[in-house]
């Protein structure tokens, strides 16, 4: 076990402090940034070789849970921000030394969603697109970006082939003023322009191998962490957060509650209504806490232990995984519903925690649909059409 859970401890009181001037920012401050990158969160997946940790997926889950508990912003940061370095460790060499040689705390931002094209040229592609949601990105000088793979005359090239595009912060616009949301604001996950870029072939991952495991066995790691399933380590960070914004919210609540009266005159310790429903939101919280590492540590073991881990396997984690953030998400409800309209005063901590972890839960990663139809059809020993095997 790394030290960096002990460094987030130690730091608590000054991301509580933060968290309403990275609200009204619409970014992370500058200190905060610096804060963080002082803890190591974004480094304990990054290869020893550069300063990493490489530490056990379930310590990274824990480290954003703590996080998110006490600024949701620096938590889905950590959490989204750092699970980069993982993809990065089975990228190609030359490309790792670029970002990680001269600073072994660089970040990288995304997002995968494929809305560039990636036009081939000699060496490389010509690159253009525009992606949303690219959190953490103000503090980042890399990113990855999603792209499907373009014809000579920039359309999509079929059959459809995405691509994970790796571009340093010179060849992208960040476009100030995108992201003007109703919470989790402290994120900035602004969106992002690429225009006429040239991105090198050694830049460049293919995007469907990335996500069925192709590119580590290409990349020949041995280490068990990379060798990891995306649709395990990429969800992991999310919805760590947003387990752990949910703990925040339960914290907030109770110091919320210890004194007040309700409408009726009751106390709230005297309230048998309010207490049961603090007693079940507490439950399901840790349910949704102990899931999401229960599972991490079950696929790490299996690798560990050379299993090939096949789809049915992989959705069954991510129906365990979407299920565990709503569940989280869902024990808010009912103990903000049951906080009085005090709680709703924009000075009250709760009624941030409860926003930002709704905003958390929208993310295309908690949409449990295709995930649930995917996961029941392959326990039913049957296999998923095409489009059911998204993100999976």
């Amino acid at each position: 076990m790394t030290r960096v859970l002990d460094n987030i401890a130690a730091i608590a009181d000054q991301l509580r402090a933060q968290a309403p001037e990275a609200e009204r920012l619409g970014q992370l401050p500058d200190a905060t940034a610096q804060l963080l990158k002082a803890a190591g969160p974004i480094r304990l997946l990054q290869p020893t070789k550069y300063s990493g940790f490489e530490a056990h997926p379930r310590e990274f889950a824990e480290t954003v849970m703590a996080t998110a508990a006490l600024d949701p912003a620096s938590g889905w940061i950590a959490g989204i921000v750092g699970v980069h370095p993982w993809q990065l460790a089975f990228a190609d060499p030359k490309v790792q030394d670029e970002v990680w040689a001269d600073d072994h705390d660089t970040w990288m931002a995304s997002p995968y969603a494929p809305t560039g094209i990636a036009r081939p040229v000699e060496g490389g592609y010509i690159f253009n697109g525009r992606w949303q949601f690219s959190s953490g990105t103000d503090h980042c000088d890399w990113i990855f970006l999603g792209a499907m793979l373009g014809d000579a005359e920039g359309k999509m090239a079929l059959p459809p082939t995405m691509l994970h595009m790796i571009l340093p912060r010179r060849d992208y616009q960040i476009v100030e003023d995108s992201w003007n949301v109703v919470g989790l604001k402290g994120t900035g996950s602004k969106d992002i322009i690429v225009e006429d870029a040239f991105v090198p072939d050694y830049r460049v991952m293919n995007g469907d191998h990335v996500i069925d495991g192709t590119a580590q066995k290409e990349y020949g790691v041995t280490e068990t962490l990379y060798k990891m399933p995306w649709s395990t380590m990429f969800p992991l960070g999310i919805s760590s957060a947003v387990v752990g914004i949910a703990e925040g919210a339960l914290a907030a609540h109770l110091d919320y509650q210890r004194d007040r009266v309700g409408a009726q005159g009751t106390a709230v310790k005297d309230d048998p209504y309010v207490l049961f429903a603090i007693g079940e939101a507490a439950a399901d919280i840790n349910a949704a806490r102990q899931e999401l590492l229960a599972n991490a540590d079950m696929i790490f073991d299996a690798v560990d232990a050379g299993k090939e881990i096949g789809f049915a396997e992989r959705a069954a984690v991510r129906r365990t995984q979407v299920r565990a953030a709503w569940r989280a998400v869902t024990a808010v409800d009912q103990i903000f519903a049951r906080s009085g309209g005090n709680a709703m005063r924009l000075d009250k901590p709760l009624q941030r925690y409860w926003r930002d972890a709704h905003v958390g839960l929208a993310h295309a990663i908690h949409v449990p649909s295709t995930v649930y139809h995917a996961s029941a059809v392959s326990s039913l020993g049957l296999e998923p059409a095409d489009n059911l095997r998204s993100m999976i």
